[in-house]
């Protein structure tokens, strides 16, 4: 290590302690810039310490991540990780050259599990070489950073392509990940819970995105989808089908928003998180997980911990309300999350908190592509909206048939809001930077231990 390395790192170290204990604040983009403005070669510096995974697609990504470092920490690799999701260059670089790496208790190298952003997926990898890379689904998400979804996904094989040596474990369920030209060896995993007798084949929904043949184009057929562009798909023109899966879910259970239980290879499982759309970061974890030798055992064990993941579908207690904190940031995850409140029981309120900064995503007319209307099909019983464009979702909720909702223009009063929700229930869905902005109300009032 050069000594513009060691003082990039002194430096980067100096700032995260600075800003995490003493300001309580996140601290990893900051000194992740300062690292690199003093030594531009700083992660091509300390490759060598670690086996690299990364973590990239568009919904999923910081669960699957927290999942897979659970899973590899169980099979005793030492694992080093972005566990609040700061997943830009300087985010990425600030989790590397600040954490202590320490030898892994199984004799194995430590591994460096980073959720990536898909359009920084290039620029690490022009620094520094992943084992491997794990693709979750690519969904129609912030046109203005990233453009449709084949320009994301173009994105992501510019970043593989620098890599030719790292696997590439995606989610065979989904048909773009089937596309691309690259040396890189391909495995796969997926859902095969569903009989081949009960297969009802046919296209998908009008306004699916991502449901071309990579071989000529055409409209794809499905046995059955899961939900989006995700399931058991075959092109009707030539002999494109699924390609084989190397791990797979094999049977669900049963479905709750608050536990899910389920079968990937014939092994029992459960997760303490409700939705179907959770099973797949379960399966992504566990596949992973194989990959690295961790058994079976070892995963069930690290997937029923009970452990919060920030800010993804997080329960917490707000003067006898059980509040439940949910990401959404696209019309997929949207659904996603809407799909989940159908299985809840109990009767809930529901606080919609909408931003469009950089972050979320300046353009909000996703809104208008989620199914709000589904609402009226669950036990809701009262909707609320809030957030900088407060206005764009109280119009879409009330063009969805809910007339009568109350409007929090100030984030500062949510948790008043949250209290003032008329059952014990109550979801709070929110995008990224409202979510941050929430957590912060919630950390200063005294119901979680700090606000990110």
């Amino acid at each position: 290590m050069t000594l513009r390395s060691i003082v990039a790192r002194a430096t980067a170290k100096s700032a995260h302690w600075f800003l995490h204990d003493v300001m309580h604040r996140g601290g990893t983009s900051l000194p992740g810039k300062l690292a690199v403005a003093i030594d531009p070669n700083i992660l091509k510096s300390i490759q060598q310490d670690f086996d690299l995974v990364i973590v990239t697609g568009t919904n999923g990504k910081t669960l699957t991540t927290a999942l897979i470092t659970r899973v590899l920490q169980a099979g005793g690799y030492e694992v080093i990780t972005n566990h609040s999701g700061s997943n830009m260059i300087q985010g990425v670089t600030g989790t590397l050259v600040t954490r202590k790496i320490k030898p892994s208790s199984n004799g194995k190298k430590p591994i460096a599990v980073l959720e990536v952003d898909e359009a920084n997926v290039e620029k690490i990898t022009h620094a520094i070489k992943p084992k491997m890379f794990v693709l979750t689904n690519i969904f129609r998400d912030q046109l203005d950073r990233y453009g449709e979804i084949y320009t994301t996904y173009d994105k992501i094989i510019a970043g593989i392509k620098h890599a030719p040596e790292a696997v590439v474990l995606a989610n065979g369920d989904s048909p773009l990940f089937t596309r691309g030209d690259f040396p890189n060896e391909r495995r796969y995993f997926g859902f095969n819970h569903i009989s081949p007798e009960n297969y009802t084949p046919g296209p998908a929904p009008i306004n699916t995105d991502g449901i071309l043949s990579p071989t000529d184009h055409t409209v794809l057929n499905y046995d059955f989808i899961t939900y989006a562009n995700l399931g058991k798909y075959f092109s009707n023109s030539d002999d494109f089908a699924r390609p084989n899966l190397r791990y797979q879910v094999t049977s669900i259970d049963k479905l709750t928003p608050n536990y899910s239980t389920f079968a990937i290879d014939g092994t029992p499982l459960r997760i303490e998180i409700g939705g179907l759309y959770n099973i797949y970061n379960a399966l992504t974890a566990f596949s992973v997980g194989r990959e690295f030798d961790v058994s079976p055992e070892q995963i069930k064990t690290a997937f029923e911990s009970n452990a919060q993941i920030f800010g993804r579908q997080e329960a917490i207690h707000v003067d006898g309300k059980d509040v439940t904190i949910v990401l959404i940031k696209n019309p997929v995850g949207t659904n996603s999350v809407i799909d989940m409140m159908l299985t809840e029981d109990h009767e809930f309120s529901l606080l919609i908190l909408l931003n469009a900064n950089y972050a979320d995503g300046i353009d909000t007319s996703w809104i208008w592509d989620a199914e709000f209307e589904k609402l009226h099909d669950t036990n809701i019983k009262a909707v609320a909206t809030g957030g900088e464009r407060h206005k764009d979702i109280s119009v879409r909720l009330k063009m969805a048939g809910f007339e009568d909702q109350a409007t929090y223009k100030d984030l500062a009063t949510v948790v008043q809001a949250i209290k003032a929700m008329p059952t014990e229930k109550v979801y709070v869905a929110a995008t990224y930077t409202a979510m941050l902005q929430l957590r912060q109300q919630l950390g200063s009032a005294g119901f979680i231990k700090g606000g990110f």
